[in-house]
């Protein structure tokens, strides 16, 4: 299981937590998880807990035939629709699950400052 937090703190913090209560099987990346883990990929299934305003195709690249997406996805600061994608041969197949609010899906600044 891996888990990407975008708060170095919260990333700190969850690791030290889930290490306390003797979860061994849990790895906890810091960064943008926009781009999920490609080097780990594919993976049967994928759970994003922040809201997007359209699923990152990363994430879908990265799931195997058959494999499942639970993600939120709708405007910023509204309600979302908590969707859940399942990977085909050649498509996605997508049901909406419930209407649901979560905290925005952070990606990380550009060096730029942008």
């Amino acid at each position: 299981v891996y888990t990407i937090e975008i708060v170095q703190e919260l990333a700190k913090t969850s690791k030290k937590r889930l290490t306390d209560l003797g979860y061994t099987n849990v790895t906890v990346k810091w960064g943008d998880g926009y781009h999920g883990l490609p080097s780990k990929a594919p993976f049967d299934a994928i759970m994003v807990t922040a809201g997007a305003d359209s699923v990152p195709q990363p994430l879908i690249d990265q799931l195997k035939i058959g494999g499942r997406m639970i993600i939120p996805v709708g405007p910023h600061k509204g309600i979302r629709q908590l969707l859940l994608l399942t990977k085909k041969k050649n498509k996605i197949l997508s049901n909406e699950l419930m209407p649901v609010r979560f905290v925005p899906f952070t990606r990380a600044k550009k060096p730029d400052g942008g």
